[in-house]
């Protein structure tokens, strides 16, 4: 079965990231994973002010309309380093919130699909031919997420069997 998210109000919406679950990073607080994927298109460009515009910007549509101005000028390594500022603000995202880590090991090996009609590189695009980048990352926390519980769960039998010694 594959799992299809987008908004934010609809069944696992809390894959979005519009979704209000907030972040911190290197001592920053974002409200949202997009307000602190959107700021980081700024660092270290003619328009880094805009970073602190973004990270306080009202909502994250509001975010995501300033972070997309292509009038502005982004970070030179921006088409690069992005999947991993997406992977680390995801990341953290569910690291931080177990509510929703909850909700994403629940969905087993499924895949995760952003059903986002008009993004062919973060969703599948209206024709569901997109490269689901979002998907992707969220499938690849998932695993990251599991191996963490795992190796505790074999670190704390591992001292349950050496006080037992």
């Amino acid at each position: 079965m594959t799992i299809y998210f987008y908004k934010v109000d609809e069944p696992y919406g809390c894959f979005s990231n519009f979704s209000e679950h907030p972040i911190q990073i290197d001592g920053v607080y974002w409200q949202t994973v997009e307000h602190y994927y959107q700021a980081h298109k700024f660092v270290g460009s003619e328009d880094e002010g805009l970073i602190a515009v973004i990270r306080n910007a009202q909502t994250p549509i509001d975010a995501a309309k300033i972070g997309r101005d292509r009038t502005r000028k982004w970070r030179s390594d921006w088409e690069v380093i992005k999947p991993q500022i997406m992977w680390r603000g995801v990341l953290t995202k569910f690291l931080t919130h177990p509510d929703i880590q909850a909700i994403l090991l629940s969905t087993g090996e499924e895949l995760l699909v952003e059903n986002s009609p008009n993004d062919y590189y973060w969703g599948c695009g209206r024709d569901k031919t997109g490269h689901n980048q979002l998907g992707k990352i969220l499938m690849n926390v998932r695993q990251e997420i599991r191996w963490s519980l795992l190796k505790k769960d074999c670190e704390l039998l591992d001292l349950q069997l050496s006080s037992e010694a």
